[in-house]
């Protein structure tokens, strides 16, 4: 990422500085901005306090939904309860303004271990599993937002509160041709036999792409910016998939943790579905040619 220097409060939203010292309790002495998010913005906090001094890192979005932190602080803490890869600590958030308020990560570079323990790690989270499908409240991909509601059958699941959801938002705004509709129809009345062998639903993070993933001043992985639900364990590694960004080594040793089932590489275009129409539905058309492009692949 990079930064530059702001001191006091002149970098901050206006009425964030007052927020931000309120729930870390202290005074702002310093807001370094942050760049290198599409959606949000973000900062590097000093702040005195009567134990000393702190940092923290802060984000905010103007125009965002009251709730949009206060989900996705609940998603930091529901990745971390297993204890099997850093998540950052959650300081404070608040609804008005809208702010997340985390540890300050220090990062460094990755060592010949960081692979292989985000790959076994990985395979760890996902083993936490959630009691069903989604999860007991609804969160947000990025700025939309994403239907949780609970469910024992992981092809319903995916077409109901996954694909679909996002196929009619795109059709909304005009992104969405008939010949598509049609398409993703189709796919619907073979998801079961596409889904691949029934498994239990896996903690997932939900929006794995490579800036969501951080390296500490030790070597060790960090997983920021969660979209999480109780899925099939496939999304996470489809995901890391489509953008690139992820060492082998880290997908076999998560395959050494927990072997996949048999047919996972046709499944991924499926499951790449689900993050395409994401895509789309926030950056434009541009992502359609991949959409209909993974849909020619399961079909």
């Amino acid at each position: 990422m990079t930064a530059r220097a702001h001191h006091g409060t002149a970098a901050l939203h206006p009425g964030l500085g007052p927020a931000l010292q309120a729930a870390l309790g202290g005074s702002i002495t310093d807001a370094q901005r942050l760049g290198g998010g599409d959606i949000n913005e973000a900062w590097a906090v000093r702040l005195t306090t009567a134990d000393g001094p702190r940092r923290a890192f802060v984000k905010a979005r103007r125009g965002a939904e009251r709730d949009t932190f206060t989900v996705e602080a609940r998603g930091l803490r529901w990745l971390a309860e297993p204890g099997v890869l850093r998540i950052p600590t959650v300081l404070a958030v608040g609804e008005d303004p809208p702010f997340l308020a985390l540890e300050l990560v220090e990062t460094g570079a990755p060592t010949e271990h960081t692979a292989q323990a985000l790959g076994r790690g990985l395979a760890a989270l996902h083993r936490a599993a959630p009691p069903s499908f989604g999860l007991d409240h609804d969160d947000f991909i990025a700025r939309l937002r994403q239907d949780n509601t609970p469910g024992d059958d992981w092809p319903s699941f995916y077409w109901e509160r996954r694909l679909l959801p996002m196929l009619q938002r795109a059709e909304r705004e005009g992104l969405c041709d008939a010949a598509l509709r049609h398409d993703f129809d189709r796919l619907a009345t073979r998801l079961p036999e596409r889904c691949g062998p029934t498994e239990p639903p896996a903690r997932l993070h939900g929006d794995l792409w490579s800036g969501n993933l951080l390296v500490d001043a030790h070597g060790a992985p960090v997983l920021i910016d969660p979209a999480v639900y109780g899925g099939h364990r496939e999304i996470d590694l489809a995901m890391m998939r489509l953008f690139g960004g992820f060492s082998p080594r880290t997908f076999e040793a998560y395959a050494e943790a927990w072997p996949l089932a048999p047919g996972w590489e046709q499944r991924v275009p499926l499951y790449q579905l689900y993050p395409l129409l994401v895509h789309v539905n926030l950056f434009g058309r541009g992502y359609l040619d991949s959409v209909r492009a993974a849909l020619r692949q399961v079909l």
